[in-house]
């Protein structure tokens, strides 16, 4: 039990709260044994698969993904480098798309972000009378058109 971490300590090291690692536990994506009196102990494997969870949310992706992603690994052992190189390759295509849409954001909006859109004639979001309604839902003018591969976009949700 000497190399086990409890909660707290686990909460500290890793900067997510209790809370959360019980409902991170609760939903299957880390493990903790028990004591005879019930309380938590956690591997100090756990770290990484925390730190994982909570780089994988900053990036988008949702908890039932990470949840598959990190069932795939392992249990015997420490994942490998491996093991993280193939699930980040999972994962890259839905990254680069988000890139892309950041520096898009970034690249088309930089004249009127916390403006007040000075400029109707050149915002990069004008959509008079809705002429772009029929190409669907969102804003057409910054997510793919239907025409593109919808797929990166999609995963992104």
């Amino acid at each position: 039990m000497l190399d086990l971490l409890t909660i707290g300590e686990l909460s500290v090291r890793s900067g997510v709260a209790p809370s959360a690692l019980r409902y991170y536990e609760r939903l299957g994506l880390i493990r903790a044994d028990r004591t005879g009196g019930n309380q938590r102990r956690y591997a100090r494997a756990e770290l990484r698969r925390v730190a994982f969870i909570r780089i994988s949310q900053q990036v988008g992706v949702s908890l039932d993904e990470i949840r598959a992603a990190l069932d795939s690994l392992p249990e015997a052992r420490t994942p490998s480098p491996q093991d993280w190189a193939r699930l980040s390759a999972d994962w890259r295509g839905r990254l680069d798309e988000k890139i892309r849409l950041l520096a898009k954001l970034r690249d088309d909006l930089d004249g009127c972000i916390g403006c007040g859109c000075l400029s109707m004639q050149r915002c990069a979001l004008y959509n008079p009378e809705d002429a772009l309604a029929g190409e669907g839902p969102g804003a057409r003018l910054v997510l793919p058109r239907p025409t593109e591969d919808p797929t990166p976009a999609a995963s992104l949700a």
